[in-house]
């Protein structure tokens, strides 16, 4: 058999390695499961991002992305059919139906504003 030939060596699971130890006070261990969770991490990992400097990336981020994509998709749907409706000739001018449509798309845009700043914090 050739050097090449030899089958690749798994590589080590986080379960099958050694684990450190920690002891802290009840109020501790509370606070470091309450930071943990707002960044919805397992404690395990809030703490290895913390003692690797590594950044915190939390899946609530990813969760306002998803929710700011589709009230965009949502805003994007209102205009093209403001649109259609401005380009049909032959469908008769409704004042009401396009000041509705008009009033969605400024809550929608009041709404992707919201989530926006509410990021920052």
């Amino acid at each position: 058999m050739e050097p090449s030939d030899t089958p690749p060596r798994p590589t080590p699971t986080r379960r099958a390695s050694p684990h450190i130890k920690v002891w802290l006070l009840p109020s501790e261990k509370a606070a470091i499961q309450a930071k943990a969770a707002a960044h919805t991490l397992s404690d395990s990992a809030y703490l290895r991002s913390l003692g690797l400097d590594m950044p915190l990336r939390s899946t609530l981020d990813q969760e306002a992305v998803l929710e700011l994509a589709k009230i965009n998709g949502d805003l994007g749907r209102l205009g093209s059919v403001l649109k259609a409706w401005l380009a049909d000739r032959d469908r008769a001018f409704n004042a009401g139906r396009i000041a509705a449509l008009v009033a969605a798309m400024e809550a929608a845009q009041a709404l992707l504003l919201e989530k926006v700043r509410g990021l920052g914090r």
